[in-house]
């Protein structure tokens, strides 16, 4: 069994320059702290912070953090809203002022019907200012957050992404308020008007739709981010995008006939169509980060 010309089964080699002696115990064994087992990394793969891996703990301390500074900036900007609520209630009756100019018989008094309906309109207006002011501060913090376990290679993708979902949601809001309000009351008013209806509408039922009209819409708009992210990702194929083109427009009008508070095409078809735009532009830009993709796997092999 131990012949001349084999080696012995303790000195048997386990890779390059080691053996395996099962004879000894394991204290005497090569201590496995000795040898390199972390993958190497270079260039774009390397952590952008050096630091020491955290804890569970350590992250949920890390969460609570960004969460209060979240907090107090959201807060900050609504208490300074509410300070300042009469000059932000005069600014946001802006869309009722642009129709007057249409219909000057138009009253755009606002009354309220019930002793709690103030204190909804103030609500309203700070949440909707608040929540727009702090958005830029908001996406920060949660970028300081997850910077610290993301490579190179990833925050090339971290930084544009939060600029883009900073501008659709900032560019969505704007529609709602410049663009679809005002549409939305022009038709209401139309047709109260063709019904031979007096208007008097309630501060509380319009700061309400106001708020709905223009986070909804900014919302809205971060739909083709989360397209193009899914096309990086390699969750969906541009190709999945372009086949059911279709049935992505039918979505979009019922979702439009749902959202919009006005049942007419008008209102709808503006809902719709810069989603329906958005959609087509998140193919194009899919397609290029696919393409991209592509000749950075040739590059490196």
């Amino acid at each position: 069994m131990g012949g001349t010309g084999r080696k012995s089964f303790e000195d048997r080699d386990c890779g390059p320059g080691r053996k395996l002696f099962l004879g000894r115990g394991l204290s005497d064994q090569t201590p496995l702290a000795k040898y390199d087992q972390s993958p190497a990394k270079s260039g774009d793969d390397e952590l952008v912070h050096g630091k020491k891996a955290m804890g569970f703990l350590e992250h949920l301390e890390d969460l609570r953090v960004t969460l209060i500074k979240c907090a107090v900036v959201f807060a900050v900007f609504v208490t300074a809203i509410a300070y300042f609520v009469d000059k932000f209630s005069h600014w946001l009756s802006w869309p009722l002022e642009k129709v007057r100019a249409d219909f000057p018989k138009m009253s755009t008094d606002l009354i309220t019907n019930s002793p709690m309906g103030v204190f909804s309109v103030i609500i309203d207006i700070c949440l909707i200012g608040g929540l727009v002011l702090s958005l830029p501060f908001f996406l920060f913090f949660v970028g300081q957050f997850i910077a610290p376990a993301l490579t190179k290679r990833e925050m090339k993708v971290l930084l544009p992404t939060c600029a883009s979902a900073m501008m659709l949601f900032l560019g969505g809001s704007s529609f709602g308020y410049f663009l679809l309000t005002p549409s939305t009351i022009r038709v209401s008013y139309q047709l109260n008007e063709m019904l031979g209806y007096s208007v008097m509408w309630t501060a509380d039922r319009y700061y309400s739709l106001l708020m709905w009209l223009v986070l909804g819409m900014g919302g809205a708009f971060e739909f083709p981010l989360l397209i193009v992210l899914a096309v990086y990702m390699g969750l969906i194929e541009v190709a999945t995008l372009r086949k059911y083109r279709r049935h992505a427009i039918v979505v979009i009008f019922i979702i439009a006939a749902v959202v919009t508070p006005t049942p007419d095409p008008l209102n709808q078809s503006m809902f719709a169509v810069p989603l329906i735009i958005l959609y087509e532009i998140a193919i194009f830009v899919g397609a290029g980060l696919k393409r991209r993709r592509k000749d950075e796997v040739i590059n490196v092999g």
